[in-house]
This record gives C-alpha cells, sequence and structure tokens, in this order.
C-alpha cells in the first residue's frame, strides 16, 4: 500500500465525502447559524495548511464544511479511545496526536498529508481557550510549516463559543465575547508562506507559530485577540 493510499485507509470516498459535509453543513446552519466567508481563499489543487484559534469541540467540524476540500485535523488522542467519535473523525482523515509530549509519529502524519497534496489543519493553541480569547501558540505546530513550501490558510472563528455541547471545560461564567454577528462564522483569509527570516533570523518553528497566530489575529475581532491583540500587523 503506497502512502496515500495508507492516508486514506478508513476515510469515505470523495463523493460520500461531499454527501456527507454537506448534509452537516445544513444541519449546522439550521441549528447553529453557521455561515462561512472567504472560501476561494483555499487552495484548488495541492497540499495547504489550515491554521485557526479554538474555541469549541465542534470547531473542526465547523470549519470542515465550510471548506470547498478536505481537511485532515489533528485531533487529540483521547478522542481515539471512544469507539464511536473514533471511526466518525477517522472517517474524515483526522489523525491523534499526544498533546503531551512532542509527538513524532502525528508529525510525520501530518507532513505526509501535505506531501500527498491534502489540506492539514492545525490548532496551535493545542486546546480550546478557556478565557475564549487567543492564548499563546504551541511551538510544534511550527513544524509543519517549517517543513515545507505550503501555503498557509488562517481560519477566523467566532460566535461558536456560544453553542452548547462544549464539555465540562465549557461550562461555568466564562466571558462570552460578542462578535457582532449572530450564529458562527467561519472566515478563511488569503493564504501567505512563510518568509525566509524574520528580524534578520531564519525562521524556526517557534517563530513559525508566532507568525501563523498573528496571521489569525488580524482576522479576530479585537476582543478575541487576547495575547495577540498589541501585535504590530504583518
Amino acid at each position: 500500500m503506497n502512502e496515500h493510499a495508507e492516508l486514506m485507509k478508513g476515510t469515505v470516498r470523495p463523493v460520500a465525502f461531499q454527501v456527507l459535509t454537506r448534509a452537516v453543513a445544513l444541519l449546522c446552519r439550521i441549528l447553529f447559524g453557521l455561515r462561512s466567508t472567504g472560501r476561494e481563499n483555499i487552495p484548488r489543487e495541492g497540499g495547504f495548511i489550515l491554521v485557526g484559534n479554538h474555541l469549541h469541540n465542534l470547531d473542526p467540524v465547523f470549519m470542515l464544511t465550510s471548506s470547498p476540500r478536505p481537511i485532515f485535523f489533528m485531533a487529540k488522542q483521547e478522542l481515539f479511545e471512544v469507539p464511536v467519535i473514533k471511526q466518525v473523525i477517522t472517517w474524515v482523515g483526522a489523525f491523534p496526536v499526544n498533546r503531551g509530549k512532542p509527538d513524532r509519529t502525528a508529525i510525520r502524519h501530518g507532513q505526509q498529508v501535505l506531501k500527498s497534496g491534502l489540506g492539514l489543519g492545525i490548532y496551535p493553541e493545542g486546546t480550546r481557550s478557556l478565557s475564549r480569547h487567543m492564548e499563546k501558540g504551541l511551538p510544534g505546530a511550527g513544524l509543519f510549516a517549517t517543513g515545507g513550501d505550503y501555503p498557509i490558510v488562517p481560519c477566523a472563528i467566532t460566535g461558536s463559543e456560544r453553542v452548547p455541547f462544549n464539555g465540562a471545560k465549557g461550562k461555568g461564567n466564562l466571558p462570552h465575547r460578542d462578535p457582532g454577528h449572530k450564529g458562527v462564522l467561519v472566515h478563511f483569509g488569503e493564504p501567505f508562506r512563510l518568509p525566509d527570516e524574520i528580524d534578520g533570523k531564519k525562521v524556526n518553528a517557534a517563530a513559525a507559530t508566532e507568525y501563523m497566530m498573528r496571521k489569525v489575529a488580524e482576522l479576530l475581532p479585537s476582543e478575541y485577540r487576547g495575547v495577540y491583540g498589541d501585535a504590530p500587523k504583518l
């Protein structure tokens, strides 16, 4: 079995994928008021990295069903320990990552996704934001961007923090930012590539993560930018 076939093992066929995502997108529009903008910014072919902020368990669903192309998301290892959830997320190409330590297997898998001309979805924060605004991205996320010359699509999601079913972590008297719209909005920004140098230094994984997070922050209302709120525009 070649590497591309190995990546696609367990996923649904392209036609079935389109039917499934369109059905789920319709359901999300009805239940959560999901809408999207900037879909034309998703590259029509070739590998690309989708990088976004993270507010809710359903963010990957909202982003995946809003994209015109499949996106293989990294998902926490714990989800693959629940048989039903494992089956569903495997259908759409998700793969596990151990968030407690550097996961070389997940890194290699993600790099292979890109080499195979597919979309890779990552959340550099590593988990949902407890404060509902952006938190510091993890340096390891930048490894995918420095490992090859792939277009990077920044994605901003707002309004999902108001959606129920966000697990124990999403409960409590946490602040709900006002995104200025009803429902959930997914916005895909213009793709970019990492510069060769930043401030005269070669871009390493940590600098790549910082750069990507700032690009996402530029798409968000100021109330959502968190630690990236004062960063100058790139």
